[in-house]
């Protein structure tokens, strides 16, 4: 009796005083939900491509673009291949974005470079392809030669089809050109280019959609989705 008292003395784990294991109970009336988790992170497969539906205005804005003569534009570029230098944005990607924001009523190029990373057109229209704000800045103060040629250009593809009374105007007004944000003659030309062009190009989409690939005939115009 005595060794059976010293073992359980000398034991790693006697038991003794110990509380009882109780069973949780839940409370009752308090619900049990799933609540969102907004920090976890996530890997998606998706291709750009997949984000725009069909007849979306970037992609209409992106066959205008395609067709139009940047040779002036790719002139003024050093980078060439097998030479040396930084490799430089195509021109296509960065008339397009600032067309596009036109149209949408963006005028700022910081609220044009965030929209690149955060908004699905303008992602779409990047490419993948990383754009600052000082990029695009530049590149629209740059070339307002080239913006007034293809002004001229478009207008004469207009001025194929009948005469409409339109609110020129009004229509800038509702793009956001209520007043002018940037300073220096450059940049006030590039806006107001801008802002003819993304005109001229909802006319060319109404008056002759087959230039922009959707048929033939005012009546061939896409359901465009914004």
């Amino acid at each position: 009796m005595t060794d059976q008292i010293q073992a359980r003395l000398f034991d790693d784990d006697p038991g003794w005083g110990e509380a009882p294991v109780r069973a949780e109970v839940p409370l009752a009336g308090v619900a049990r939900v799933l609540l969102p988790n907004r920090v976890q992170l996530e890997l998606r497969a998706c291709d750009l491509e997949s984000l725009l539906p069909e007849g979306h205005r970037a992609r209409l804005v992106w066959a205008w673009v395609e067709q139009a003569d940047l040779g002036a534009m790719y002139a003024s570029i050093r980078a060439v291949e097998g030479g040396s230098g930084r490799t430089a944005i195509a021109p296509e990607i960065l008339f397009a974005l600032w067309l596009y924001a036109t149209l949408e009523g963006v005028g700022s190029a910081r609220a044009l470079a965030r929209l690149t990373q955060e908004h699905d057109a303008y992602r779409w229209i990047g490419g993948g392809v990383s754009v600052n704000y000082h990029t695009l800045s530049d590149f629209r103060s740059a070339h307002g030669e080239t913006f007034d040629a293809l002004l001229t250009d478009s207008v004469a593809v207009l001025k194929e089809r009948a005469a409409t009374a339109e609110c020129v105007n009004a229509q800038a007004r509702e793009r956001g050109l209520t007043r002018l944000r940037v300073r220096g003659t450059a940049k006030v030309r590039g806006v107001l280019l801008l802002h003819a062009l993304a005109h001229n190009l909802m006319r060319t989409l109404a008056l002759a959609p087959h230039l922009l690939g959707y048929g033939r005939g005012a009546s061939a115009e896409p359901a465009m989705a914004t």
